[in-house]
């Protein structure tokens, strides 16, 4: 039976008179793709910024593998393996591709000053199993023959395939993806797509705010569709393609 990792409970956030999110209810099952559509400004991405801690709601409570995470820094958020991949890259330019990488990897044993000096051989046994599993991801996002080239130099596409293989870095329990095939071209999208779907049977769950649907309702097991800052309908993709509310959010009531 699948567990709920994700449980958004009522979540309401407002920006002056404006409610951004208005009394959301969502659940995402461990394991497979949840997708999140809707219209620009359905406030799909303010609902992200909430779960990650940038925002916190003014109502309602959120709840990641049982915990109630409504009062946690974004650093927290991270560290019980809820992390996010931003619609707009954010690379450290200066560094290479691999180093950009080994960032996001956690628990670097060689950052202790103890470990540095007396623990050597561990930790960079660590550090080379680090660096063959940063260089499998950026061949998972065909950034391989550049994995030693200046982040600065890659393109914005590319950019953003790195910003995704650093969230898989991170092995997250859950990830948020920000449109990760905006961008790219639907061959690469699609792909990429198929390697999340190998990730989630190994464990991985994936939260996705997509608007390339085509490629989403192929490999998404649950969407939600909001608008005006609620959930208009649910369900596996056939059934919210089968929904006139999904037609109606992106079409207006006519």
């Amino acid at each position: 039976m699948e567990e709920t990792l994700l449980k958004i409970r009522e979540v309401r956030k407002h920006f002056g008179g404006v409610y951004a999110v208005n009394g959301v209810n969502m659940d995402v099952k461990e394991g497979g793709i949840c997708g999140l559509v809707g219209p620009n400004g359905s406030g799909k991405t303010t609902l992200f910024n909430t779960i990650l801690g940038l925002y916190k709601p003014d109502q309602g409570a959120i709840y990641f593998n049982g915990n109630c995470i409504n009062n946690l820094a974004p650093h927290q958020i991270y560290k019980l393996g809820l992390v996010n991949v931003f619609q707009l890259p954010r690379v450290f330019l200066q560094m290479g591709v691999l180093d950009n990488m080994l960032v996001a990897a956690r628990d670097h044993q060689g950052d202790r000053l103890l470990n540095s000096l007396f623990w050597r051989k561990g930790w960079q046994e660590q550090e080379r199993g680090m660096i063959e599993e940063a260089l499998d991801l950026l061949e998972l996002v065909e950034l391989g023959k550049l994995a030693f080239s200046p982040a600065g130099e890659l393109s914005g596409g590319q950019r953003k395939l790195l910003e995704l293989a650093r969230g898989l870095m991170a092995e997250p329990a859950l990830l948020l993806l920000d449109e990760p095939a905006a961008g790219i071209n639907p061959v690469l999208g699609k792909s990429i797509f198929q390697r999340l779907q190998d990730f989630s049977r190994n464990g991985t769950t994936f939260f996705i705010v997509e608007h390339r649907l085509e490629i989403l309702f192929e490999f998404a097991s649950w969407v939600y569709v909001m608008d005006k800052g609620r959930t208009v309908t649910q369900g596996e993709p056939q059934q919210v393609v089968n929904d006139p509310a999904f037609y109606q959010a992106y079409l207006g009531e006519g």
